[in-house]
């Protein structure tokens, strides 16, 4: 059978909710529209839908079935018109994943932008400091930050970023300020538990790299919450400026050994190269390079 023609039935019936209506909208019969989602049904060997001689509903196996379809038509509609040259619209779900904290402070005008300049296309974001294997989880694109492993993914530069050492005002006053990096030695230091260096702090200054042992009583798996518990008054932290920026300049939060930075990482858009870049891909990558700009 013509699985991708039975896809389109079968999508059109759902998003009409009548075999009716979707026969009219695909100009076929109400009997073919009918058969066609019964051969479909056969073809797969599982009920689609229910059907009633008032409403018709998705089986649990239909929605799982109707998603991807719906996906799959927005790809076969793309790669045609890619295949004609011509300028494919973006439709369909986009898959994104990236750092939380990193979502948290930077995505909310990437995705206003987007989804105003493509209506069609929905944005699926995953928030997660995990590593994402994108073409096992199935994701379009995933943002990170740091240095990139040799792999099979496409990689554009987004920017770049550094971390600082911060603190609240209330803890120096009551532990006294770091002058050189070799005091933090006496002061509770908050770890990252999912730094690349464990609990090495490498700080860049005037004269090369210095690493110091991070020795707090907190560690934690994402950035903000270190970045609450700094605010609190429990230690200093190491963490990126887009975590910490709003904080140090409402006073929040004050930056300590001011010469001294971590190395800088790159941020970057990375996406499967095993398949065509979907106009949908191009296009989110292009708005995070228009709006990553402006923050």
């Amino acid at each position: 059978m013509d699985i991708v023609a039975a896809m389109k039935v079968f999508t059109a019936v759902v998003d009409a909710g009548s075999f009716a209506a979707a026969a009219d909208r695909l100009g076929m019969s109400r009997a073919m529209a009918s058969k066609s989602v019964a051969n479909l049904e056969d073809h797969l060997g599982t009920r689609l839908l229910n059907r009633t001689t008032r409403r018709l509903s998705l089986t649990e196996s239909g929605l799982a079935f109707y998603e991807r379809s719906v996906q799959i038509l927005a790809d076969v509609e793309e790669a045609q018109q890619a295949a004609g040259n011509m300028a494919a619209e973006p439709r369909g779900t986009l898959r994104v994943t990236m750092p939380l904290s990193y979502g948290l402070h930077r995505m909310g005008p990437v995705v206003a932008a987007y989804t105003d300049r493509y209506p069609r296309v929905k944005l699926g974001l995953s928030l997660s400091d995990r590593k994402v294997d994108l073409v096992e989880e199935g994701y379009d694109v995933a943002v990170r930050i740091g240095k990139l492993p040799e792999s099979g993914l496409v990689a554009r530069k987004l920017g770049t970023m550094h971390s600082v050492v911060v603190a609240a005002p209330a803890y120096l006053k009551r532990h006294g300020r770091p002058e050189v990096p070799a005091d933090l030695a006496r002061h509770a230091c908050l770890g990252y538990s999912l730094a690349s260096m464990g609990d090495e702090w490498r700080l860049q200054g005037p004269d090369g790299i210095v690493s110091v042992r991070s020795s707090g009583a907190i560690k934690a798996d994402n950035g903000d919450l270190l970045r609450l518990a700094a605010i609190a008054g429990s230690g200093l932290i190491f963490q990126p400026w887009f975590i910490v920026e709003e904080d140090v300049r409402a006073g929040r939060l004050e930056r300590v050994l001011d010469g001294y930075v971590s190395e800088e990482l790159g941020i970057y858009a990375v996406y499967p190269s095993r398949r065509h870049l979907s106009a949908k891909v191009r296009t989110f990558v292009d708005v995070l390079l228009e709006q990553l700009a402006q923050a």
